[in-house]
């Protein structure tokens, strides 16, 4: 018997339906006659997955004690014994108890698949052990059960099994994943929107890859090596030139225009490890591409074209983006360039060759820079050296003419012409062969002090010369310039790995400054930052700094590398040259990061501070608010118990004085009450049922909810009123709770108001109280009073609530006038769109 098979139900998070679907799955396989049992599924107490595996043979579960405590697991043996044709496994990254035969159910699992037997399994992205660290910093938790990605990889089938984030916070709110004791802190921790959003991009992530690895062996297995355009892939070829930004760009166009492309970007280095581009352009040109939503590559080989193909075709790469070349017609007539290599190579991938700015000057004829990897010092220098000693060394021939021949006064001059190409490069190589050529026709040749030459060995002697003084030149002027470079290179990867290294290690600001001032040898160097709000004259605050009298501003400095607009590296002492200020422009870059980086930080331990405070204050006030209810509901019971009115004065009192103390005791129930509620709301477990509503119907149920008070509030409403879209029930708890507040702010000659009025697409809600307001011919005095009565009471639990749920439900709540009123704005069905239909939604 072979190998069973293995379908897995992939999941974001708990609760979005794997062991319902294994078990609907495990139902349509008894259907069509296939022998499924349930070898271990747990249902965590959910009525419709335990429905569900009604019917299901079921394999009795072992019983195992650990510590005292008694555990069920899966009976592997008898699984085994029974031999079904498929068992259905729920959770394929449990730990085992303590005593079983393996340490995981995937061992279980393997045993089984080993024998012959399908297996149906389920399991969540967060228990992936490469995603480990991922699931903890999105949601705070590290999961203790992982499973090795390579099982799950081995999957036959895998299946994903997905809920948008709000369905699954419903069901988590209507009881259906966890039981009520567990809901409140699952919604506001590990089930928030942004956790839940996180882990299902994870998960279909994951599965993509899956997908492409399957994809790939596929055509490994049926030797297709062509691209398939199941998506659309541009490659973009940055040599390190100028022109790099304008291909980007280019490419991200081409990229857009189809959506779902993926966009790379690959720099080739030589074999050698030697190369001219500049790593500061290509780090800018890398910044650019991720900008725009591409990758960065490098890759390495001897030949460019071939290295660039290579690589398109490892990437499934569909187009290739490179520039138009930069080389003359000269070398263009030598040697075919990338682009053309490119094209010819391709087969099905196209190739878009764009022109730039740099092409437009290779249209003629010219010579190499001479100064490239050399630097101008060392060029003139060895034109200055052939100038002077290919004159000394011919006087010095002439004086030894009877003793040397022409064959050793050229290797003299072949000698010279080596030195001056190590100095200098080609270019020197050149003119000091040219030269010596020349002098040496003119004073050791027959007829001597003329140009002209007679014997025929000497003109051949004489070419052969030229030609391999201008090749060994050349060749000497080449390898001094590669020495040159990976020296140079080594000493650039020195300085900038030290000084990673010191950022890793986390020091400090001053010291990595310290470093750069010592590795450039400068006389003192700053970390400037300009305070953005400084105008129209920019105020500069010194970061960090290192050296005598170092600079303050930047124009006091005389080397400057900007980092950003608001971030400068200001230094004093001698110049850099060219290769040292990109050097220094790639450490000022790095100590940036530096600093932005210490700021996140800092700002982020604030935050989590402050958030871990909040969540302590709200977990502190529920937890309080839970143990009062008790004791509250004791204490109106007593009460209740106490107010039997009797005869005389002093019955009379003690009634008085329990009244009091039941009136009291229902305000605090209901300050407990709108304290949950408050926390259930930002939590995001309250549902609103939006939908339009009649405000006189609002309005009467919650006059009829502050009992005899309400009979005294005054309602002015016009004859006819739109409805408002709002839910009945919180609507109404609104208007109760600005009606009682009014009531206890209000002078008992003067009743509270309840208006309303219509603006065109919304409906303004006045509740005002007895107070008088600024436009009446009150004192000041009074006006001054209400302010600040409605100020004030602004603030308190009852308020707060009415203001979250009001905007909850869309609406508007704000203090209006200078007296002590609300007004709530709530909108007209007309301004809403899909009114057809009640809204659900949950609010946050």
């Amino acid at each position: 018997m072979g190998r069973g098979r293995l379908r897995i139900y992939l999941g974001a998070a708990p609760g979005v339906g794997k062991t319902y679907t294994m078990l609907e799955e495990g139902q349509r396989l008894r259907a069509l006659g296939a022998d499924v049992v349930v070898g271990f599924v747990e249902p965590h107490g959910r009525r419709p997955t335990a429905a569900m595996a009604e019917g299901l043979e079921t394999v009795p579960r072992c019983t195992l004690v650990h510590r005292g405590a008694s555990f069920t697991e899966m009976d592997l043996d008898a699984v085994l014994a029974r031999r079904p044709q498929v068992a259905l496994v729920d959770e394929l990254a449990h730990s085992n108890v303590p005593g079983t035969r393996n340490a995981k159910r995937w061992q279980d699992v393997e045993e089984l698949l080993d024998a012959g037997v399908d297996v149906v399994t389920t399991l969540n992205v967060q228990h992936l052990e490469s995603l480990n660290d991922v699931v903890r910093q999105i949601t705070g938790v590290r999961q203790r059960e992982t499973l090795p990605d390579e099982v799950a990889r081995r999957a036959d089938q895998i299946e994903l099994v997905d809920l948008p984030p709000e369905v699954l916070r419903r069901r988590m709110v209507h009881g259906d994943v966890y039981p009520p004791d567990r809901i409140e802190s699952a919604l506001t921790h590990y089930f928030r929107v942004g956790n839940l959003t996180a882990l299902r991009e994870l998960a279909l992530l994951w599965l993509a890859d899956r997908v492409e690895e399957g994809l790939q062996r596929y055509r490994a297995a049926h030797g297709i090596s062509a691209p398939w355009e199941t998506r659309e892939r541009i490659l973009v070829a940055l040599s390190g030139g100028p022109e790099g930004e304008t291909l980007i760009r280019r490419a991200a166009r081409i990229s857009a225009r189809t959506p779902g492309t993926e966009l790379l970007g690959l720099h080739v280095v030589p074999a050698d490890g030697l190369t001219g581009a500049d790593p500061a352009a290509l780090d800018t040109q890398r910044v650019l591409l991720e900008s725009l939503g591409g990758s960065y590559h490098q890759a390495s080989g001897e030949d460019v074209v071939e290295a660039l193909l290579q690589f398109a075709e490892a990437e499934d790469v569909t187009q290739i983006v490179l520039g138009a070349s930069r080389h003359g017609r000269l070398a263009s007539a030598l040697r075919a360039g990338t682009g053309e290599r490119t094209i010819k190579g391709s087969g099905p991938i196209d190739v878009h060759i764009v022109t730039h700015e740099e092409a437009a000057g290779a249209t003629a004829l010219r010579l190499p820079r001479p100064t490239r990897g050399i630097g101008r010092r060392r060029f003139w220098s060895a034109f200055a050296g052939a100038v002077l000693l290919l004159p000394l060394l011919t006087v010095l021939l002439a004086a030894l003419r009877g003793r040397l021949d022409l064959s050793s006064d050229l290797v003299l001059y072949l000698l010279a012409v080596v030195v001056v190409g190590l100095v200098g490069g080609l270019c020197p190589a050149l003119f000091a062969a040219v030269a010596a050529a020349l002098l040496a026709d003119y004073y050791f040749t027959v007829p001597v002090h003329s140009l002209a030459m007679e014997r025929v060995n000497e003109i051949v002697a004489l070419i052969v010369f030229v030609a391999t003084a201008a090749l060994v030149g050349t060749a000497a002027g080449r390898t001094a310039q590669r020495t040159y470079q990976a020296v140079r290179a080594t000493s650039e990867a020195r300085a900038l790995s030290r000084l990673a290294t010191a950022m890793m290690r986390g020091q400090e600001l001053t010291a990595l400054v310290e470093q750069i001032r010592e590795n450039f040898g400068l006389t003192s160097i700053s970390l400037l930052e300009r305070d953005p709000e400084a105008s129209p004259e920019p105020r500069w605050y010194v970061v960090a700094s290192a050296g005598e009298r170092p600079p303050e501003k930047p124009y006091e400095a005389d080397v400057e590398s900007p980092v950003d607009e608001n971030l400068t590296l200001a230094a004093r002492g001698s110049g850099l040259s060219t290769e040292d200020q990109r050097v220094f422009a790639a450490c000022a870059a790095e100590l940036g990061l530096a600093h932005t980086r210490g700021r996140t930080a800092g700002a982020t331990a604030d935050a989590d501070a402050l958030a871990d405070a909040e969540r302590t204050r709200a977990s502190l006030l529920l937890a309080a608010g839970r143990d009062l209810r008790l004791p509250l509901r004791a204490a109106e019971e007593a009460l209740a118990r106490l107010d039997v009115v009797g005869a005389g004065p002093a019955s009379q009192e003690t009634a008085r004085l329990v009244g009091s103390a039941r009136t009291a005791v229902r305000r605090a129930t209901q300050l407990v009450t709108d304290l949950d509620e408050l926390s259930r709301l930002h939590a995001g477990a309250l549902d609103l049922y939006l939908r339009p509503v009649d405000l006189d119907e609002a309005l009467a149920a919650a006059l009829d909810d502050l009992g005899p008070g309400g009979h005294t509030i005054v309602v002015r409403l016009p004859e006819r009123l739109p409805d408002v879209i709002a839910d009945a029930a919180l609507l109404t708890r609104v208007l109760t709770a600005l009606g009682a507040d009014a009531l206890r702010h209000s002078p008992r000659d003067r009743p509270p108001v309840v208006s309303a009025e219509v603006h065109s697409d919304r409906l303004e809600i006045r509740v005002t109280d007895g107070y008088p307001d600024s436009g009446s011919d009150a004192p000041a005095q009074a006006v001054a009073t209400a302010a600040r009565a409605a100020g004030g009471r602004e603030g308190s639990l009852g308020l707060r609530l009415s203001r979250d749920l009001v905007e909850a439900m869309g609406g508007t709540f704000e203090t209006a006038g200078a007296g002590a009123a609300f007004a709530v704005t709530l909108t007209l069905p007309s301004a809403a769109s899909g009114n057809d239909c009640p809204v659900v939604r949950g609010a946050r």
